[in-house]
């Protein structure tokens, strides 16, 4: 039986990473991995992004690619006309006519979406990601069809925290959030904790000010970001942690502009791992993603749908996904990080595993 906190590997990690892009209309079908068949058929309908955003649209599409792969499912995403509560449901409404009664939807824009839809298509599966259906009350009602998925956000920024201290020994830092809500926080609260960590265990001396700790208020506006990112760097900031989408991707091209000119700036990514989108020398492999605060959305994505073809889909559950099930953390390679970086992070994730470090998903007592 699944429990509300159960344990995956780290079998599957993810390729680049940011939050949501542009906007159009987009399908796809498969016919199941090759040589292996299964008649569940898995529909997704993505956000305001699209399926290679780099993020959580593109983070749960391979999720389910590896699930055709490995199990040999079918599959199908569709891409509302708009980002309301109707549009969701429209194409909610058109996978399952289509046959599509498995259906994954990436993040808390959905929430009463699937709060309807589960009522709906009692006969069909759902999987939220970073959210929870309700009615519009914030008060969560998941039914026997649906799972709910949570990140521990706090963890995989404490880690990256701790990593990004340790590579740069002393500096100031940043960060740039998006919409604040929760699991935004959470990122920005658990990288100053592994700051503070660090300085305080591992000899670095790494500080974050006040003012270089921003929610830009939404999750797309690319110049904001690259506005914000040079107003820290000009401030004297080395690293910026971005939790923020489009926001983030508008400091990375910051940074990447500020590198190509021999400065040296740092960006941590969040989500999945962003090295990729950080490159600005290809012929050397030059990247400004110093690590990433990743959430594992696809491992996530594959292994629900195993659990339901297997019979073990955990309907009516509210799954969190952390360092104890390997559900979070940061990029296990990276050229930007030494050998002794990645080993005491390591050594860090092992005893935030075993309880013998806590990090707070609340405020705390972070900088001053």
């Amino acid at each position: 039986m699944f429990k509300k906190k159960f344990g995956f590997g780290l079998a599957f990690l993810l390729a680049a990473g940011t939050l949501l892009g542009a906007c159009g209309g987009a399908e796809e079908e498969g016919n199941g991995g090759e040589g292996k068949k299964s008649d569940l058929k898995v529909g997704m309908v993505t956000d305001a992004g699209t399926i290679d955003d780099k993020s959580f649209n593109q983070g749960t599409w391979e999720g389910i690619l590896a699930a055709k792969e490995e199990l040999g499912i079918q599959e199908k995403y569709l891409k509302p006309a708009g980002i309301t509560e109707a549009d969701y449901l429209k194409e909610m409404g058109n996978l399952y006519d289509a046959g599509y009664k498995f259906i994954v939807t990436p993040g808390f824009k959905f929430e009463t979406a699937v709060f309807k839809a589960q009522d709906n298509y009692e006969d069909a599966k759902f999987v939220i990601l970073d959210g929870n259906p309700h009615s519009g009350d914030f008060n969560p009602v998941v039914k026997d069809n649906t799972v709910a998925v949570f990140f521990a956000e706090h963890e995989s920024g404490f880690l990256a925290g701790v990593a990004t201290a340790l590579e740069l020994k002393e500096g100031e830092a940043g960060f740039i959030g998006g919409m604040e809500i929760p699991a935004v926080q959470k990122f920005n609260w658990g990288f100053q904790q592994g700051l503070k960590y660090a300085n305080e265990n591992l000899g670095t001396n790494m500080t974050i000010k006040a003012e270089n700790v921003v929610y830009q208020g939404t999750f797309d506006n690319t110049t904001a970001g690259k506005q914000l990112a040079a107003q820290m760097y000009d401030r004297g900031v080395n690293v910026i942690f971005t939790a923020a989408g489009g926001v983030g991707v508008g400091a990375i091209q910051e940074a990447k502009t500020r590198a190509e000119k021999g400065e040296e700036v740092w960006i941590v990514g969040v989500d999945v791992d962003q090295y990729a989108d950080g490159i600005y020398d290809k012929a050397n492999n030059k990247s400004v993603i110093l690590t990433s605060a990743m959430k594992k959305l696809a491992h996530a994505t594959q292994e629900l749908i195993k659990a339901e073809l297997d019979g073990k889909f955990p309907g009516g559950e509210t799954l969190t996904y952390d360092v104890k099930n390997d559900g979070v953390g940061i990029p296990e390679e990276n050229p930007n990080l030494s050998e002794d970086t990645v080993s005491k992070v390591k050594e860090i994730y092992e005893k935030i595993k075993s309880d013998e470090i806590k990090v707070s998903s609340e405020q705390g007592d972070l900088f001053k």
